[in-house]
């Protein structure tokens, strides 16, 4: 049998997932539909887009979708896809393709879903991976993943979801390995600073370790930076003595998502707008920009609440610190599937226009907005 030729469908936001799957799959790279085994990997963003492409495609293709969006809807998904591959893809992708291949029965292959006369079927559940098994990048470069999963359970995010609860972590000569890859260090993380901990109790002696190692490559290394970010509480004078001994950074991302105390619970956040206060004033006091991400829209919101949220925005911005504004999206699998955002007030609205305008906020609050 001839093998079929097999493709992964790059975009811009995709290229780090596919940087961690390109090492274990011999796979070309695509910007359109080819003939062979096509493989997808997409958030709820561009999913629409995504089954336009695939829905007007003619070619002689097996379609394989994976990523946040399949993982959470793979039923909807199936509808336009051949299979999907539920959660992490590292040991699930390969053995699918194998499957596939030698035309065995896809029901041996843990970690998917397709469908058989009409039904959809889903296979064995897979264990979560051990990420020093397998390589963060080979031939596309891309930040090194240095933890997975999320204890805290955010009612609008998928990231416990599709990794769990459990967080875990690449080893440090691992991650130095591929470190000496990158002319400068960079990393993703739900939480840089709880690097080598469950998530909820910081071990800065793992966190020192790490960076430490790193160190002795003589090159930039950016911590808690985009592509990942910090909890707020994980903020201190001792975590921050770490990143300004060792790193190149002058910003740090923090995640606060609201300024009103009562959404913060609700979400389950974990932390108060007390901590998002006093992380800023840290990370200046230590010489470093706070970058704040906050979420308007969010479906349990009064307007109260959203000028709470606006208030914090304006006392960021008096500091010296930046905040980028998302607009709340229902993602699915999360508890706030389905629900609908909360429509912003006309003055916050109107506020925070006039402060992107003036280069106080950058991102997205309303149908319409963005600045980046």
């Amino acid at each position: 049998m001839k093998p079929f030729k097999i493709w992964f469908r790059y975009n811009n936001k995709n290229s780090y997932s596919i940087a961690a799957l390109m090492p274990l799959v011999e796979a070309g790279i695509a910007r359109e539909p080819k003939d062979g085994i096509m493989l997808y990997s997409f958030a709820t963003a561009q999913a629409d887009e995504v089954y336009r492409e695939v829905s007007r495609a003619v070619v002689d293709a097996v379609y394989i979708a994976g990523g946040p969006h399949p993982s959470a809807l793979p039923e909807q998904v199936l509808e336009h896809f051949d299979f999907v591959v539920i959660g992490e893809g590292e040991e699930t992708l390969p053995k699918l393709i194998e499957a596939i291949e030698n035309s065995r029965d896809p029901a041996s292959v843990k970690g998917i879903a397709y469908k058989s006369q009409g039904q959809v079927l889903f296979t064995e559940k897979r264990p979560p991976v051990d990420l020093d098994s397998y390589p963060p990048f080979a031939k596309i470069l891309a930040p090194i993943e240095i933890s997975r999963g999320c204890p805290w359970g955010c009612t609008y995010c998928q990231t416990p979801r599709l990794f769990g609860s459990c967080m875990r972590h690449r080893s440090i000569p691992v991650i130095a390995k591929y470190a000496r890859h990158h002319k400068d260090i960079r990393f993703t993380s739900p939480n840089s600073l709880a690097f080598g901990s469950d998530g909820r109790r910081p071990r800065l002696e793992k966190v020192e370790a790490l960076l430490k190692v790193l160190a002795e490559q003589k090159k930039p290394i950016y911590f808690g930076t985009f592509p990942s970010e910090v909890r707020p509480e994980f903020v201190t004078p001792a975590a921050l003595e770490l990143v300004v001994k060792y790193c190149a950074n002058k910003s740090l991302s923090l995640g606060g998502q609201s300024g009103s105390p009562a959404v913060l619970r609700r979400i389950g956040r974990g932390h108060g707008r007390g901590e998002i206060e006093t992380a800023c004033e840290l990370a200046l006091d230590y010489g470093l920009t706070p970058q704040v991400d906050l979420i308007f829209g969010l479906p349990m919101e009064s307007e109260e609440d959203q000028r709470m949220t606006l208030d914090l925005v304006r006392w960021i911005a008096a500091k010296g610190g930046k905040v980028r504004a998302h607009r709340f999206m229902p993602l699915p699998g999360t508890p706030l599937a389905g629900m609908r955002p909360a429509p912003l007030a006309d003055d916050v609205e109107a506020c925070l226009g006039n402060m992107a305008l003036e280069g106080r906020l950058t991102g997205t609050w309303s149908t319409g907005s963005r600045t980046d």
